[in-house]
């Protein structure tokens, strides 16, 4: 059984593995130079990886995939996707060559306000503290002008900042609940200073308030810290065309497709159940253009499922309709993204996701990201009411099952025509092999 270990953020990267190694593994050489082998040649560049972390002992490699074809608002896009699972970015590649022949994608970005806040305890006069608030808030915003600035001077900032009474809720619980405009800087670090800030001036000032008794000047900051759930900082994505025009498939009628799709939108907007893998389905494209293009997935994700529940039930973000006998298919979902800051001007692949999507600003990657979102969820809905879900992925899977077999090309080439014409399991798969190679 080995033993805790002190100081090791301050071991040298070789010291760190060589501990890990010697600890963990039976043989202790293999696994290093499994970890050397995902290392850059550049030691620049790999110096570069080392320091974006704590203890980084090694590169995590993703694939970094392309989807050609996406038409948003008149401009055509190939959008670069970091995923593991295989059927996500042929699936986005369909639906953008689908739509792309039916006016494309569209897409608006309807506001951009986010959120922080200053969690304190109050056990006072709400009235009493309200009074303070007012006469003490141009103060605040005063105190916090050094750090918003430069940010004033590109246009965003501090919109407001106001009191919020939740003792209903917690006894003694108020907020500071204040608004920000942070452009094309997903403002993070930003934010959490001014609230910071804002924290300090406020309780400062308690203590100089003369209307508050000693008990009411002793307030108690709990946490000051931006909020990732942004309903106000929402991007809508849509894509529409004649019922007719639906189907490129002979076999499939456009109508019967059409209505089939709208009431399985309608299941996953009532059933949870269903809504939940559904929603899963959106965050493939979402996620994978998120982390292309180094912005925080995990933030992006807990406030879109936050805002998926927002009326008290878990539901579809995704709507389709027919009017008029025009098929639309839509959704509108809060993303909170930067195109500065961060690792979006050091990760080299992620300035090269940048350039690769024409350079764009926050409003407009929002707009990409809900494309994608949209789009992946077109061609999982599609296939799930047509052929069903599993045809295409297992077949996109095939090629994963061939690797862990570690298949020659020629096997590949054997095996892969060999399933053109049967269905993909594990199963037949390991037999197809097995057969080939007696």
């Amino acid at each position: 059984m080995n033993t805790p270990i002190s100081g090791f953020s301050k071991f040298s990267k070789s010291e760190k593995i060589n501990w890990i190694v010697d600890t963990y593994f039976t043989n202790p050489e293999d696994a290093k130079e499994t970890l050397k082998q995902y290392w850059n040649s550049d030691q620049k560049l790999q110096q570069l990886h080392d320091e974006f972390i704590e203890n980084t002992i090694t590169n995590y490699y993703l694939p970094l995939g392309v989807a050609p074809n996406f038409l948003i608002n008149g401009k055509l896009h190939t959008i670069p996707m970091a995923i593991e699972e295989s059927s996500v970015v042929a699936a986005a590649s369909k639906a953008a060559k689908f739509w792309l022949e039916r006016g494309g994608f569209k897409a608006t970005v309807l506001s951009t306000t986010k959120i922080g806040q200053v969690h304190f305890m109050f056990h006072g006069n709400p009235e009493t503290l309200q009074s303070f608030f007012e006469q003490v808030k141009s103060k605040i915003l005063a105190d916090a002008k050094s750090i918003t600035l430069n940010m004033e001077k590109r246009g965003g900032g501090i919109l407001d900042i106001e009191l919020r009474n939740k003792t209903t809720d917690l006894s003694g619980y108020y907020q500071l609940h204040a608004t920000f405009e942070t452009l094309d800087a997903m403002g993070a670090n930003f934010i959490n200073s001014c609230l910071e800030q804002f924290a300090n001036t406020f309780k400062r000032e308690a203590l100089l308030f003369q209307n508050f008794t000693d008990t009411e000047k002793q307030i108690e900051i709990v946490m000051s810290i931006l909020s990732n759930y942004v309903p106000n900082c929402l991007v809508r994505a849509e894509v529409s065309c004649p019922v007719s025009d639906l189907s490129d498939d002979k076999n499939i009628d456009s109508e019967a497709f059409a209505q089939k799709f709208i009431q399985a939108v309608k299941i996953a907007e009532i059933e949870p159940y269903r809504a939940v893998t559904h929603n899963k389905g959106i965050m493939n494209g979402i996620d994978a253009v998120v982390l292309a293009t180094g912005n925080d997935f995990r933030a992006v994700e807990a406030g879109v499922h936050a805002y998926a529940s927002r009326d008290g039930q878990y539901r579809s973000l995704t709507h389709a309709k027919i009017e008029n006998g025009i098929f639309t298919f839509w959704m509108e979902i809060p993303l909170a993204l930067g195109t500065v800051g961060g690792l979006t001007g050091l990760h080299p692949l992620v300035k090269f996701a940048m350039e690769l999507l024409h350079k764009p600003n926050a409003k407009e990657l929002m707009q990409i990201v809900a494309v994608a979102g949209l789009a992946q969820n077109f061609a999982a809905l599609r296939s799930l009411t047509t052929t069903g879900i599993q045809e295409g992925h297992m077949k996109m899977h095939l090629m994963n099952i061939l690797n862990q077999f570690d298949a020659t090309s020629d096997e590949k080439a054997q095996i892969i025509h060999h399933f053109k014409t049967h269905v993909v399991t594990h199963r037949a798969v390991v037999e197809a092999i097995e057969n080939l190679r007696k």
